[in-house]
């Protein structure tokens, strides 16, 4: 018998056909991907944030955005605070609905939010409310409020 190599990819690269054509399905996971891979470029595209963003640290407390500048500096902070501790991040969708209308929409995603250092593993049980806004470049990202529900951090975790 052959034992197989696990399988390494983030759950974000696996398919997701149970969301498959839902509204704004495609943009979310964009999001994501571009927090598990820090791709600011990315990210700073897609996101508009018109009204802010309520975000998650890496310690799990809230933080409360209220401007663009803000929004740059916190995830040019965050990038660099996780790099420098070696840190990888990825999430795990876990539900997800969406609502369209003709120039705004919101989505509901419920996810799991994983941060690794060292080789040990924390989890974060988030919900996050998206609003989206159409822009003549396409859906725009226009606020984001994530809280966390609940959370495994392993003893020693981060020291």
């Amino acid at each position: 018998m052959t034992i197989s190599e696990p399988d390494l990819r983030s759950p974000l690269d696996q398919p997701h056909p149970e969301y498959e054509g839902r509204p704004f399905f495609d943009q979310t996971l964009t999001l994501l991907r571009s927090v598990r891979d820090h791709d600011f470029n990315t990210l700073a595209e897609l996101c508009d944030d018109d009204f802010g963003i309520v975000d998650v640290d890496p310690s799990g407390a809230s933080v409360a955005i209220r401007t663009r500048a803000e929004w740059e500096h916190w995830f040019h902070q965050l990038f660099a605070q996780l790099g420098a501790l070696g840190a990888a991040t990825d999430s795990e969708i876990l539900d997800y609905v969406a609502i369209e209308g003709p120039f705004l929409g919101y989505s509901v995603l419920d996810f799991r939010q994983t941060l690794t250092i060292e080789g040990i593993t924390a989890s974060f049980d988030c919900l996050a409310t998206i609003i989206w806004k159409s822009t003549p470049e396409g859906w725009r990202e226009a606020r984001w409020h994530a809280s966390v529900i609940s959370t495994d951090i392993p003893a020693g975790f981060g020291t």
